[in-house]
C-alpha cells in the first residue's frame, strides 16, 4: 500500500516537472526572439547618392587654337579636378547646345559655360537656347567677351563677367535681363596693365578660382539664403582679382566702419567702398545695412555665418 502511494507521488511529481519543462521550453523561443529583437542593431541606412558633378562646356574665341589656348589649359585643370570639361570652337555653339540639351534630358546634371572673346558671346547664346527648353544653367563665366554679346538670361543661376572695358577685341560689358534674380558679378580689369585680351584667358590665379568655384557647385544650393546683390567692380591697379559671385546686405553694429568690416570679413577695403559708394568711413548707425561681397556658399553656410565673419 505504502509502495503504491509512494509510486503515485513520484509519478505525479514527474508529470508536474514534465509539464513545467514543456511550458518553459514552449515559451523560451519567444523570449529569446524578443531578446534578440531588443538588442539587434537596425539595418544600416542606405547611403545617399552623391550629387551629379557639373558638365563644363568651354568655348574659344576667334582663331581659338592660337589665341584662346587658355580655355584648353583651364579644361585640363578642371578634368584633373575630376570634372567633365570639353573645349569647343564658338562657331559650333548652337550644335553643341542642342547636343547638351539632349544629354541633359537623358541624364540631368549642373551645366557650366565658360567662354573667351567670341566664346563668351557663344556662352550667352548657349544659355538662351537652354532657357527655351526650361533648362537651368548653374554658372556662366565670360572672359573679355565680344561687344555683341547679349544679356544674361533668366535661367542662369550665377553669372560672372571678367573683362577689359577698353578692349577692342573684347570689352563686352554684359548686363542681365530685367527681372534677373540670380547671382551677378562684373569685374573690369582695364586698370591692370599687364592684362590684355590675348592673355586674360590664361591667368593662373583666375583659373584656380574658377576650378574651385566649379568643384563647389554640387554642394551649393540653387539659391543661397537671402537676396543676392549684383556687384560691379573696377579692379584698382595692383589689386588681386578675387572672384566674388554676388553681394549680400547685412546689418551693422553701432560704431562699425568700412575698415572694421573689411578686416572682419576679410575683403579689401576698395571692394566695400565700390559696393557702397554713398558711405564714407564714418561710424555706422545700429542696424544700418551695407553690401558685402561673398563667394559661393556651400550648403549649410548662410547669412548667420557671414555675420559671424565667416565666408
Amino acid at each position: 500500500m505504502m509502495l503504491g502511494l509512494r509510486r503515485t507521488l513520484v509519478l505525479a511529481g514527474l508529470a508536474i516537472f514534465a509539464l513545467g519543462g514543456t511550458t518553459a521550453s514552449a515559451s523560451s523561443p519567444k523570449q529569446r526572439t524578443a531578446a534578440l529583437q531588443a538588442v539587434a542593431p537596425s539595418p544600416p541606412a542606405e547611403p545617399e547618392a552623391p550629387p551629379p558633378q557639373p558638365r563644363v562646356y568651354l568655348f574659344r574665341g576667334a582663331m581659338g587654337p592660337i589665341f584662346s589656348t587658355g580655355m584648353d589649359t583651364l579644361a585640363e585643370k578642371l578634368t584633373k579636378a575630376g570634372l567633365k570639361a570639353d573645349v569647343y570652337e564658338f562657331t559650333i555653339c548652337r550644335f553643341v547646345a542642342d547636343r547638351a540639351i539632349s544629354t541633359y534630358r537623358e541624364d540631368p546634371a549642373p551645366i557650366v559655360l565658360i567662354g573667351h572673346s567670341m566664346g563668351g558671346l557663344c556662352s550667352i547664346i548657349f544659355a538662351e537656347k537652354l532657357a527655351e527648353e526650361n533648362i537651368p544653367v548653374s554658372l556662366v563665366v565670360t572672359i573679355d567677351p565680344a561687344h555683341a554679346s547679349g544679356n544674361v538670361p533668366l535661367n542662369v543661376e550665377r553669372f560672372i563677367n571678367i573683362f577689359l572695358s577698353d578692349s577692342v577685341l573684347g570689352g563686352g560689358d554684359i548686363v542681365a535681363e530685367p527681372g534677373y534674380r540670380g547671382h551677378y558679378a562684373s569685374f573690369d580689369l582695364k586698370e591692370l596693365k599687364k592684362i590684355s585680351h590675348i592673355n586674360i584667358d590664361k591667368a593662373s590665379d583666375i583659373h584656380a578660382q574658377l576650378v574651385d568655384m566649379v568643384t563647389q557647385l554640387s554642394r551649393v544650393p540653387e539659391q543661397t539664403v537671402g537676396d543676392a546683390v549684383p556687384l560691379r567692380y573696377l579692379v584698382p591697379p595692383g589689386s588681386k582679382v578675387e572672384l566674388w559671385d554676388s553681394g549680400i546686405k547685412l546689418p551693422m553694429r553701432k560704431g562699425e566702419t568700412l575698415e572694421r568690416v573689411s578686416s572682419l570679413y576679410r575683403v579689401p577695403l576698395w571692394s566695400l567702398a565700390q559696393a557702397n559708394p554713398t558711405l564714407g568711413n564714418t561710424a555706422f548707425a545700429k542696424g544700418q545695412e551695407i553690401v558685402i561681397p561673398r563667394h559661393l556658399l556651400p550648403a549649410g553656410i548662410d547669412e548667420k555665418g557671414m555675420r559671424d565673419g565667416r565666408q
